[in-house]
């Protein structure tokens, strides 16, 4: 699998499973690095698609696991949010990688997670408190 090609398939399945909108719904930047195995694709709506999607980027990561095998990595973003969920995806002979692209760009246009909040009244009834707390 080559890296430039996975994001490009990424990109592929983002666009086709947007709205449809005059021009392309997205701006997109790529940027790689081959010698370090390293892609970003960044996204940003268009200002005529009106998509309820904000901005954001899939990095991706590839690099090669102690047994050999081939293993990527995409880390997704988004504008205004502080989850940073990692897909793998590892190579295999059954692995369909144009499948494995469509699922992270699926994954991303889904949008962020929801950030599980704990508060103070629950940390204290589970016994949890801050770690500069418990170390001293």
């Amino acid at each position: 699998m080559r890296l430039l090609s996975f994001l490009s398939d990424v990109e592929k399945s983002l666009i086709a499973e947007s709205p449809v909108v005059d021009g392309g719904a997205w701006d997109s930047i790529r940027m790689v690095n081959f010698s370090h195995g390293l892609a970003r694709l960044t996204l940003t709506p268009r200002p005529a698609a009106d998509l309820p999607y904000p901005g954001g980027s899939i990095f991706l990561q590839a690099f090669v696991l102690a047994d050999g095998s081939l293993c990527l990595k995409a880390n997704l973003s988004w504008k205004g949010s502080e989850a940073f969920p990692v897909l793998a995806v590892y190579s295999t002979p059954s692995t369909n990688w144009k499948l494995e692209a469509s699922r992270v760009a699926s994954a991303w246009l889904e949008g962020p997670p929801a950030m599980a909040t704990i508060t103070s009244a629950e940390a204290d009834a589970q016994g949890l408190q801050p770690l500069a707390m418990a170390a001293g």
